[in-house]
């Protein structure tokens, strides 16, 4: 059975239970998520469950979105599915498709916000400003964006506060923004999901890893890597999405389109945002009470940071035509106005 003939295959026996439900004879647009995280963890539980709650109670129960009992694609095939219709709703992370959305690379570059509600929100309102129309987001309908919340050092032995802890430094890490920062310090960047860090520590395959302080604990990360290294707005970020099939968005009624929007759109950013803050603020809590060291880098590493971050900039404000935006510029500038608006 392929991809979409088990989506709809699910989707008819999730509509055969929802039957059952309170206020299901009401529904008039049954949608299908593919999700890729175990239902108990936070970005599900905290995030997406919320919002489909939330779109049920907006369309008075006209709108149900039903999640699959497993997801229909691996994690960096999930804006594909949505486009193609295979689910009607997925989520995912841009970064797992850098050549295809180098719209977003902007965002992902070394200090653009630690606050992640603020760069969450300030991301949308750049997306609605500058990329709505942006041929890269053909076929969806963007419900929402997301970011990490910044990234950081994390190594097993010792914090890395200066140019020479990196150099030789094996450090995994994930996408081409990470990459060209981890060569321009001098470290050798080894490509490979966070999911396999704990396996290359044990193994000595890499010597520290780059991960958002809540991922350090929600990939069971703690045990080995006891030193971060905290550089101020994040040493580099993510950037996510919540989609919709486009076709199947325009199905749906203009008043329930727009009672879907008002809980979507800055609010689903927003919440996003929420949840990693709380999430990296219970991480840091937890490793601090285990006796995990906290550091920032010295004035000269953090130099290097800010010169990659300008030449990646200055990059993409030359190569922004080839991909859609006029002038990455004003648009970066735009984000980093309204994420300072934002930030607490």
């Amino acid at each position: 059975m392929n991809a979409r003939n088990f989506a709809l295959a699910c989707a008819a026996g999730l509509a055969l239970a929802a039957g059952s439900l309170p206020g299901a004879a009401r529904a008039e647009t049954r949608l299908t998520l593919s999700n890729w995280v175990p239902p108990t963890h936070f970005v599900y539980k905290d995030i997406l469950q919320p919002w489909i709650d939330a779109v049920a109670k907006a369309t008075e129960g006209r709108v149900v979105i039903s999640t699959l009992p497993k997801p229909v694609g691996s994690p960096p095939q999930h804006f594909e599915l949505a486009r193609k219709g295979v689910a009607d709703v997925t989520w995912g992370n841009f970064t797992y498709e850098p050549e295809r959305f180098k719209t977003m690379w902007f965002a992902e570059l070394p200090m653009m916000g630690a606050n992640c509600e603020a760069s969450s929100v300030a991301l949308w309102r750049t997306y609605e400003k500058y990329l709505a129309d942006n041929a890269a987001f053909k076929g969806v309908k963007m419900l929402g964006v997301g970011m990490l919340g910044g990234g950081q050092f994390n190594h097993p032995g010792k914090l890395v506060q200066s140019l020479e802890d990196l150099q030789g430094q094996k450090v995994r890490m994930g996408g081409p923004i990470q990459k060209r920062l981890i060569e321009a310090l001098g470290a050798v960047p080894v490509s490979a999901p966070a999911t396999k860090a704990y396996e290359m520590l044990e193994g000595g395959v890499i010597d520290a890893s780059l991960h958002g302080l809540e991922s350090v604990v929600n990939f069971r990360l703690d045990g080995k890597l006891k030193y971060h290294s905290i550089v101020p707005e994040g040493l580099y970020d993510g950037t996510f999405f919540i989609v919709m099939n486009q076709a199947k968005f325009n199905r749906i009624s203009p008043a329930d389109q727009q009672a879907i929007m008002k809980v979507s759109g800055e609010m689903l950013s927003r919440r996003w945002g929420q949840a990693f803050d709380q999430q990296s603020k219970a991480a840091e809590a937890k490793m601090r009470s285990e006796g995990h060291v906290f550091g920032q880098p010295d004035g000269p590493l953090l130099d290097k940071i800010r010169g990659v971050r300008g030449a990646m900039l200055k990059e993409l404000q030359a190569e922004g035509p080839s991909f859609g935006v006029a002038d990455v510029d004003s648009m970066v500038g735009f984000y980093e106005q309204q994420y300072a608006s934002l930030k607490p």
